[in-house]
């Protein structure tokens, strides 16, 4: 799994395979879902993360 974060437009990539997108399904305007031809999750896009409570995704009392 590989996630990365674009700061300047608040959106979260969760890339959980290497395989070839086939079909994307819009769950709401944030969620965005990319599947394989198999039909396992590829990816998974969260629009406006930060503001949504999905970046960071942990939060530590330490810092």
């Amino acid at each position: 799994m590989r996630t990365t974060y674009d700061e300047a437009d608040d959106i979260l990539v969760l890339h959980l395979a290497d395989k070839a997108i086939t079909r994307e399904v819009s769950q709401d305007w944030n969620t965005h879902i990319s599947y394989a031809d198999d039909g396992t999750i590829v990816e998974v896009v969260i629009l406006e993360a930060s503001r949504l409570g999905a970046w960071p995704l942990l939060k530590s009392d330490a810092a």
